[in-house]
């Protein structure tokens, strides 16, 4: 065991950091000369590099070919961890002075269900384009527990995320926040029932029409008991689910193109139906509201430029207007 220690402590000795900089110019450039122009190096120096990182690496990394060179499985498998660990670093770095949003070149990680995300990342990507337009943000599909019921339990790993600064903000479909996180409610949420349009459905909703209609649900497990049979179930009623999916925007695609229906949240059906030929109308059944907080640690929030993301974020969904309840019985 300790001949394994000291064997991680040599090979750590021998990193550089400027090689993971390399490792990554090489990847998205697939040339050395034009690797070498891009980092200023000469190309004898680039080679000398990749030889240093294949040395600490135990692997080719990239193969020559006539065209520049192309990175091995390893390599491939190496690129995302590294592109992380230097947008940590990156981070780090980019913290220790003033935050200027118009000059940052910040990255910030965003963490949510993709039924949400799909909802809050345009205002916010507009609103960055006109006040921060070198900052950059990654979204991270979050997904509950499974099996679990408790909403606090539920989300346990997306706080457990945060406090490991493996991403800087989650938006949660809860209100059941630890006290060492802030918390802020960017907008409550209700399910409508989306359809193609002219699905006959639409004509004339009810509960009696809407419990004979084949079901889509979205799942990432498969499982196809949701909480609208849940619901249905309180009233002695069922529903045939014929098809799950694994995400929302999946779930538009698939109601274009069939006679299914599917509750899905409202606002993200405004924003995103009109391009599939999508419609929503009211549920003909109450389905529940749950409201969506953006949340991030109060020591991380000390931070200046994570405090201006945050106030920025909770600003950027309340323009979305009117209820997803008014557009359905609108339409």
């Amino acid at each position: 065991m300790l001949n394994e220690i000291e064997l991680s402590r040599i090979d750590l000795s021998r990193a550089d950091l400027n090689l993971l900089v390399l490792f990554e110019a090489v990847m998205e450039e697939g040339h050395v000369g034009r690797t070498a122009a891009r980092l200023n190096l000469t190309p004898s120096a680039v080679s000398h590099g990749l030889g240093r990182l294949r040395r600490l690496l135990s692997d080719p990394l990239f193969l020559r070919t006539p065209k520049g060179v192309v990175p091995t499985a390893r390599a491939i498998d190496l690129a995302g961890p590294i592109a992380d660990i230097l947008a940590r670093v990156r981070s780090v770095i980019a913290t220790s002075g003033p935050f200027d949003p118009a000059t940052s070149q910040r990255r910030f990680m965003i963490g949510a269900p993709d039924g949400i995300s799909s909802v809050v990342l345009p205002p916010l990507l507009a609103a960055l384009h006109t006040k921060a337009p070198d900052i950059d943000i990654g979204i991270r599909q979050l997904l509950p527990v499974q099996g679990e019921t408790l909403p606090e339990r539920a989300w346990l790993q997306a706080f457990a995320d945060l406090e490991a600064r493996a991403m800087d903000i989650a938006i949660l479909p809860s209100d059941e926040i630890p006290a060492r996180f802030h918390r802020q409610l960017l907008y409550e949420e209700e399910f409508v029932v989306a359809m193609r349009a002219g699905h006959s459905f639409a004509r004339a909703p009810s509960l009696d029409r809407y419990c004979a209609q084949q079901h889509l649900v979205v799942s990432q497990t498969g499982e196809a008991y949701g909480f609208a049979d849940r619901v249905l179930a309180e009233r002695g009623r069922t529903r045939r689910v014929a098809l799950t999916v694994p995400n929302f925007m999946f779930a538009l695609a698939m109601l274009a193109e069939s006679d299914l229906v599917s509750a899905l949240p409202g606002r993200f059906v405004a924003r995103h139906a009109r391009r599939f030929g999508v419609v929503a109308r009211e549920a003909p059944l109450p389905l529940g509201r749950f409201r969506l907080n953006a949340v991030a640690s109060k020591a991380a929030l000390m931070e200046e430029g994570l405090a201006w993301l945050f106030a920025l974020l909770a600003g950027s969904p309340r323009s979305s207007g009117e209820t997803s309840r008014a557009r359905a019985k609108r339409r």
